[in-house]
C-alpha cells in the first residue's frame, strides 16, 4: 500500500473512532496554558493512529498534537505529522466542521497529505506533483487576482490595521474554525484565499498546505518563506494560501513582507 492509500484508510478509522466517542457522550479536559480543549475522542484518535500507522511504516518519525514530543523524529528521513482532530471545539459543539489531518513529511517536505471530514464525507488528498482531489474529484484554486474582491479565509484579529501596510485589504472574509479545512475549501475554489497571521503549529497545516498547492496556489508563511516541516519547534509563522497573483498582493501588503523585510 502507497503512502497515500495508507493516510486515506487511516483517516476513515480515525472518522468511527470520533464518531463512536462522540456518541457516547464526551469527556472534556483543559489542556496546560490555555491551550485548548481535548477530549478522549481526541487521544482515542491519536493513539490509534499512531498504532497503526507506524505499524505499517516502522522506521517513520512521528509528531501528533495529542503525543508527547519526540525529537528522535529529527534524526528521521520520513515523519508522520497528524493533528488527531483538527477543530476540537467545532467537535464538542456538535458542528460539522471537524477534520482529521494526517501528512507525510520527507526531509521537510511534505510528499502525502490527507484531511478528512467524517460528518461530512469529504476526503481531501494529494501527493506531490500528483494533484489534489476530494472525493476523488480534481481540485483547483480559483484565479482571482483582484484582492479587494477577493473571498479570504481568515479570523477577525488578522484584519487589525497593524498587520498591514497602509490600509487594511477590502477583501471578503470568512471563517472556519478547522485551518485544515481552510486549506481545502481554497484548494476546492470555493474561497479566493486563506491567512492567518499568528505561529501555526506544523500538525494543523502540512496536510492541508500540500492539498492547497497541489491545487494551484502559492503557499507560505507570512513573510513570503516557503515552508518546511519537522522543525524542532514544530510552527510556521504563519501561512499565506492563494493563486499566486492573489499570493503577491496579500504578501506585498503584509507588514513583514519579505519585500519590506528592513522597514
Amino acid at each position: 500500500m502507497n503512502d497515500l492509500d495508507l493516510l486515506i484508510d487511516a483517516a476513515r478509522e480515525a472518522g468511527e473512532i470520533a464518531k463512536h466517542h462522540k456518541a457516547k457522550g464526551l469527556k472534556i479536559d483543559d489542556k496546560p496554558d490555555d491551550a485548548g480543549p481535548v477530549t478522549q475522542a481526541d487521544l482515542a484518535v491519536d493513539n490509534a493512529l499512531r498504532e497503526g500507522l507506524l505499524a505499517e511504516r516502522p522506521g517513520f518519525g512521528w509528531l501528533s498534537e495529542e503525543t508527547d514530543d519526540d525529537l528522535e523524529r529529527l534524526s528521521a528521513r520520513r515523519v508522520f505529522v497528524v493533528d488527531p482532530i483538527d477543530g476540537t471545539r467545532s467537535f464538542i459543539a456538535g458542528e460539522p466542521t471537524w477534520a482529521h489531518s494526517l501528512a507525510v513529511v520527507e526531509y521537510g517536505v511534505v510528499t502525502h497529505g490527507v484531511v478528512y471530514l467524517p460528518e461530512l464525507d469529504l476526503m481531501y488528498a494529494a501527493q506531490k506533483t500528483d494533484g489534489a482531489s476530494c472525493n476523488g474529484e480534481p481540485l483547483n484554486v480559483t484565479r482571482q487576482t483582484n484582492i479587494d474582491a477577493a473571498r479570504v479565509l481568515a479570523t477577525k484579529p488578522n484584519m487589525d490595521p497593524k498587520h498591514w501596510r497602509a490600509s487594511v485589504p477590502g477583501f471578503r472574509r470568512s471563517h472556519r474554525p478547522s485551518l485544515a479545512y481552510r486549506l481545502c475549501l481554497v484548494a476546492q475554489g470555493r474561497y479566493d484565499a486563506m491567512l492567518t497571521l499568528q505561529s501555526s503549529w506544523e500538525w494543523d497545516i502540512a496536510a492541508g498546505a500540500l492539498i492547497l498547492a497541489e491545487a494551484g496556489a502559492t503557499v507560505t508563511d507570512r513573510s513570503g518563506t516557503a515552508l518546511r516541516f519537522n522543525n524542532e519547534v514544530p510552527q510556521t509563522a504563519g501561512l499565506v494560501g492563494a493563486y499566486s497573483g492573489l499570493h503577491a498582493q496579500i504578501a506585498d501588503k503584509l507588514v513583514y513582507s519579505t519585500k519590506h523585510e528592513n522597514t
